[in-house]
């Protein structure tokens, strides 16, 4: 905790420096309790900026391969996802993508904020793409609060294959928390659907992004 905290007030002023971020909406986010925050994603810049930015501390799940990194950048990458309480996962099928939702909602049953991105996979051309229902699993499993969230100008920063990001403005906006009850016996899958649209709706409401009419065929998450 000493270590994400000292690493966390570093990378702070530099991020303000870096991308000179305007942040709404921030009180939306509650201070205390389990809380998801489900965002777009345009960038890998995304899971990086929202846990600087946010008024506590937030985690997401990271490929483990970004912290097995070689050389320079891949030491720079690990201080600054241990920073931002980043948690390491294999990704690759159904019952990895389960196993990553269950150490999800472990985070949210120890009263902290986790961080997701619906869509699964950075979207290649600004659109935003059909939510996978995880985010609504957790949702419904865990009680806890759904933020909202739309990040804007990350994909100009850093774009899908560029190695470092480069200076230049983001905007992240914090929408209205939603709750969500449990759903009737028997009415889970259609309950999850519903809950996952109206996340997905209330993201583009923020984000302003153009709707796709189907998923990103390279989410991983189900």
């Amino acid at each position: 905790m000493l270590l994400q905290t000292t690493i966390r007030s570093l990378l702070v002023p530099v991020a303000r420096l870096a991308f000179r971020p305007v942040i709404e909406g921030r009180e939306n986010v509650p201070r205390r309790g389990p809380v998801i925050l489900a965002a777009n994603h345009l960038s890998f810049l995304d899971s990086v900026v929202i846990p600087l930015v946010a008024p506590r501390p937030v985690a997401f799940l990271a490929k483990a391969e970004y912290f097995r990194q070689p050389g320079l950048k891949g030491w720079l990458t690990r201080t600054c996802l241990t920073g931002i309480d980043a948690i390491p996962v294999q990704r690759g099928g159904h019952r990895t993508a389960q196993a990553s939702l269950h150490l999800a909602l472990d985070v949210l049953a120890d009263g902290r904020a986790f961080g997701i991105h619906p869509e699964g996979s950075r979207s290649r051309d600004g659109r935003l793409y059909r939510g996978r229902t995880g985010v609504a699993w957790l949702a419904l499993a865990s009680g806890a609060p759904v933020v909202p969230v739309a990040v804007l100008g990350t994909d100009r920063v850093q774009p899908v294959g560029a190695r470092l990001p480069r200076l230049g403005g983001i905007t992240v906006r914090f929408g209205a928390p939603l709750r969500f009850a449990s759903p009737p016996a028997g009415s889970t899958g259609q309950a999850r659907r519903a809950v996952t649209d109206e996340i997905m709706a209330a993201i583009q409401r923020l984000s302003g992004q153009e709707p796709a009419p189907g998923y990103n065929e390279l989410s991983t998450l189900s």
